[in-house]
């Protein structure tokens, strides 16, 4: 059974850091591009960071360059999401995802933590 179970999130102050994590198992982990999306209210699900199979690429959206950083460990079967100064733009669930083959769904709305090889989402709340 595929499962990806995301964990770090809660709440921060802007200029905060957040370190996420997302846990995979029932499957081989080490094929698999990993990706991370988040989904603010009122906004379409959007994909945040890539990360290949190997850790050797990464590759992110303009709005978190030079503040997320995405990483993973295969030893582990882990993906991670540090995220460094924190705007209230952060707030948002962040879900993992795993693509065999780097493609990478664009999504218009929502984020679909139902289907597989998708994990149930980490919320980030950020607030003084």
């Amino acid at each position: 059974q595929v499962q990806l179970v995301e964990s770090g999130g809660g709440l921060a102050q802007p200029g905060g850091s957040l370190r996420l994590s997302c846990a995979a198992s029932g499957f081989a982990f080490s094929n698999y591009a990993m990706g991370w999306y988040r989904q603010a209210p009122g906004k379409r699900c959007e994909l945040v960071a890539v990360v290949s199979r190997d850790d050797m690429s990464t590759n992110y959206v303009e709005a978190v360059k030079g503040r997320f950083t995405i990483s993973r460990d295969n030893d582990k079967n882990t993906v991670y999401l540090q995220i460094n100064n924190l705007t209230p733009k952060g707030a948002a669930v962040y879900y993992c995802n795993a693509s065999q083959w780097g493609d990478f769904r664009v999504y218009e709305r929502f984020c679909p933590p139902r289907d597989d090889y998708w994990g149930q989402g980490a919320q980030i709340t950020v607030s003084t």
